[in-house]
């Protein structure tokens, strides 16, 4: 990421802009710290970097390296759960994965705006612009398809075909592959997030002809006030790559025809389902459809029987043997037991469990290092 000067330069002048001699400066996913450095560079009086990774003790041994040591504090944590005893001029974070929608990332910089950024603060990025468009993409399709279609040794691999022809992915989009001409379906405001689902119907008539596989999605950002840029495809930021929608099957589009998809991105449970129908008309006519394709990421999810009686509001749980091991550790963590010590306890109660005494303590650490403070 720090190597891609598409998306490092225009940070870097983001922050140029953005930081005042004395202002305190918050690096949401601060990763190995680069923000943080750069910020203190450009006059900032504290910064706080917060990375719940291990990265963070890197970033630690960075800013010592460059003199920083005193004006950056490391909080190894999730934004969401830190409580600061001052707030920010400025909030600078890429918490993005292919895509701005990625994981909790839209309710993580919320958080940050309403509980750590001071009245009048800056927030970079300002906003993303969500594209699409629908590509010519063989060679992105295959991965697809082709285990199931070329690869099947004579056997029905439908089942396997349907799920992963559900799920979508990065891919290297040029700006040739483009069937038709990009259009805007969501944009996002971090000033003023007030959704974080979203939801937009395209159209678009084909002016050539082509054999179309799916849709690529991108974004545009917009750092702060003229400083920004594109991950379009040919001029994007490699470090994201492109989304890449496959469609049930390649579609022959000729002029005329009319493309309409529905997409929608729901944040369920801190990770987006994707939904994307496309309806593919021959020269428009509404009588002549060549695709009419469901899609979504939920059906690329595979789910048994019983995992899904388990989230029934009817089902009555009851913890198995690993829950109970579980339930006992966290039990016996009281502030007064050594690790070492809750190992012993442990082997004595699940003696079937652990073949020494250090694979108990490992799993023991496990659960630490999650749960205590």
């Amino acid at each position: 990421m720090i190597a891609d000067q598409v998306r490092m330069k225009p940070y870097v002048e983001a922050l140029r802009q953005s930081v005042k001699p004395g202002d305190v400066v918050i690096d949401l996913g601060a990763g190995t710290g680069i923000f943080a450095l750069l910020a203190c560079r450009f006059g900032a009086r504290r910064v706080y970097a917060i990375e719940p990774d291990d990265a963070i003790h890197i970033a630690r041994e960075i800013a010592a390296a460059n003199g920083f040591a005193d004006r950056i504090e490391f909080i190894q944590d999730y934004s969401t759960k830190v409580a600061l005893p001052e707030k920010a001029q400025v909030i600078v974070s890429d918490l993005r994965g292919v895509l701005p929608l990625y994981d909790g990332h839209l309710k993580t910089l919320a958080d940050g705006r309403a509980r750590l950024l001071a009245d009048g603060g800056v927030l970079i990025p300002q906003r993303d612009t969500l594209w699409a468009a629908v590509i010519s993409a063989p060679e992105s399709y295959s991965f697809y398809a082709a285990p199931w279609d070329d690869h099947n040794y004579g056997f029905d691999m439908l089942k396997a075909r349907q799920a992963t022809i559900n799920g979508w992915g990065s891919a290297k989009v040029n700006p040739e592959q483009l069937l038709v001409e990009p259009k805007e379906w969501a944009k996002v405001d971090y000033a003023a997030i007030d959704q974080v689902n979203f939801h937009a119907r395209l159209d678009w008539t084909v002016e050539q002809a082509g054999e179309a596989h799916g849709m690529a999605v991108w974004f545009d950002t917009t750092l702060c006030d003229g400083v920004g840029f594109s991950n379009a495809p040919g001029q994007g930021a490699s470090v994201y790559g492109k989304a890449f929608f496959p469609w049930i099957a390649s579609v022959a589009l000729a002029p005329a025809d009319q493309i309409n998809v529905e997409i929608k991105a729901d944040l369920v449970d801190d990770d987006y389902v994707w939904t994307w129908k496309t309806r593919v008309f021959d020269q428009g006519k509404p009588e002549s459809v060549k695709a009419n394709f469901n899609q979504s990421t939920f059906f690329a999810s595979v789910h048994s029987p019983a995992q899904l009686r388990r989230q029934s509001d009817e089902f009555v749980p009851a913890l198995n043997e690993d829950g109970a091991m579980d339930q006992f550790i966290l039990g016996v963590m009281n502030g007064e037991r050594r690790q070492g010590v809750i190992a012993n306890q442990l082997i004595e109660r699940f003696p079937h469990r652990f073949e020494s005494w250090r694979d108990a303590l490992t799993h023991v650490a496990k659960l630490s290092k999650r749960y205590s403070r």
